[in-house]
């Protein structure tokens, strides 16, 4: 296969790899000569076209032709513009689709917490108030990684440095003091020391306060400016207490329906639509069917695709939170006088996408077919099973940050260019591509290219499926491997 053409509706195929100037084929019926190379993941267009005219791929428009195009040639971010303006007025109507229960149960191997929640890494955290204290805390870091082997039910301790915590106003002041109360709470920790310098706006009393709640044996504080003599020493007694109490743990079965997944894409690409998104799509339904957990975010890649999700919303309630999602982002753009539809970056642009409507109806497909059963704003932590939507920027690390901070112990993380960062959970990569899953080894956990070489998709789902469980169950994604873990915390505001 060439060329594949996605929906009966659309007017363009897309290139499955480099094809060469003057090639002749055959796509569903209709005979194309290109008139040009094609790369891979790009468009031509089915037939002659007018300037204006509406270019469709999955069934819906994704911009309009800027200049004439004929039979055969490249469709692409050079001759289409979104057909996307301003804010939009939304009504409710439903389009639902129960997912049914799945017949088996299916577990992983993860830990247990006090609370009832579950893990499935055995961490050590060590998280700052404030930037100050980020050498404190990547110190203490260090120091315990040498005693590491005395505490074998810890499988790693982790610092994780951030710049703010000081100096911020409103929604930027809140939006630091949730992610890390957030991280406080998350099963993947065995245990958290929280590191304060003592004069910060994020001051550690009211810190806690927000925290709420904690098993003082796992979560222990500390503020800097008090400790008289070394703080990092101080630091290490208190890691060693928290490892202490940990001794013990184990992993054991728990329910997939304990099971807690971000979706997440990056660097797409022209097959990001037609491989990987769909596959985490699937993999979605089949989560939400054992009674578990996924949430999508990335509102700007929803610009486009947003009526979908909004069709899809379980009550009127929840469509007009997710009006809300995405008008409130909408003004965020225009606030600062962005634009807010020119979102494919020079990457997505060059792997084959055009507008952000072919970017959105591309990465909305992680969603799967379930019903939306909540809306949750930046910061906020699950409450409700099954498919979510979280307010978060398409940024990979902040929106990332994000979905574990929600709760997600997992975040599957779809690329056509690739990317080895993660955040502060396993954070896997999913190629859309197979060349690229060849050529990073070391960034790729999962290739999702076989899809379009002939491997039948139930086969890749089913290896998906064993995927996911078998990280879950600890077996370490790449991002681990090589001790990428960071955070990013959402910055709107002034910085005093």
């Amino acid at each position: 296969m060439e060329f594949i053409k996605i929906h009966a509706a659309d007017n363009v195929a897309v290139a499955i790899h480099d094809i060469e100037a003057g090639s002749s084929f055959d796509i569903n019926g209709i005979n194309i000569c290109t008139s040009s190379p094609v790369p891979a993941g790009h468009k031509v267009a089915l037939e002659d076209l007018d300037e204006g005219a509406d270019i469709v791929k999955y069934g819906f428009p994704i911009g309009h032709l800027l200049r004439p195009v004929k039979k055969g040639d490249v469709v692409d971010h050079t001759n289409i513009r979104t057909n996307l303006d301003g804010l939009l007025d939304y009504t409710y109507e439903p389009d639902l689709t129960e997912v049914a229960p799945a017949s088996e149960p299916a577990f992983f191997k993860g830990y247990r917490r006090k609370n009832g929640s579950a893990g499935v890494r055995n961490e050590l955290w060590i998280i700052p108030t404030v930037g100050c204290v980020n050498g404190v805390v990547q110190n203490i870091q260090k120091l315990f990684e040498k005693e590491l082997q005395n505490y074998p039910s810890i499988e790693k301790v982790i610092a994780f440095p951030h710049n703010y915590g000081c100096s911020q106003l409103g929604g930027d002041h809140e939006n630091t003091r949730n992610i890390l109360a957030d991280m406080v709470h998350h099963p993947n920790a065995a245990g958290v020391l929280v590191v304060a310098l003592g004069c910060e706006n994020n001051q550690l009393g009211a810190f806690r306060e927000l925290v709420g709640e904690v098993d003082p044996a796992r979560v222990k504080f500390m503020e800097s400016q008090k400790i008289k003599g070394d703080e990092v020493e101080y630091g290490l007694n208190l890691l060693r207490e928290i490892a202490a109490a940990a001794k013990d743990d184990r992993r054991e079965d728990v329910p997939v329906s304990e099971l807690k997944v971000g979706l997440k894409c990056g660097g797409s690409d022209g097959f990001s639509g037609i491989t990987a998104n769909p596959l985490l799509g699937r993999f979605s339904d089949w989560i939400v069917a054992q009674g578990g957990t996924t949430v999508l975010t990335e509102v700007p890649e929803m610009f486009g695709a947003e009526t979908i999700l909004m069709s899809r919303c379980q009550d009127e309630a929840t469509f007009d939170k997710t009006v809300h999602l995405i008008n409130d982002f909408k003004a965020y753009f225009m606030k600062n006088d962005q634009p807010v539809y020119e979102n494919p970056s020079p990457g997505n642009k060059a792997g084959g996408i055009s507008t952000l409507e072919e970017k959105s109806l591309g990465c909305t497909q992680k969603s799967g077919n379930s019903i939306v059963r909540d809306v949750l704003l930046y910061g906020e932590r699950l409450k409700t099973k099954g498919l979510n939507l979280l307010s978060a920027p398409g940024n990979d690390l902040v929106a990332s940050t994000a979905l574990a901070a929600a709760g997600c112990q997992i975040v599957l993380f779809t690329t056509g260019r690739g990317t080895p960062f993660g955040t502060f959970v396993p954070t896997a990569k999913i190629s859309t591509n197979s060349t690229l899953a060849s050529n990073k080894p070391s960034w790729i956990d999962f290739n999702a290219g076989v899809i379009v070489e002939g491997t039948p998709s139930e086969e890749v789902d089913k290896a998906f499926i064993d995927f996911v469980l078998g990280a879950a169950s600890g077996e370490l994604v790449n991002n681990e491997k090589s001790g990428y873990s960071e955070i990013a915390i959402f910055k709107s505001g002034v910085t005093l």
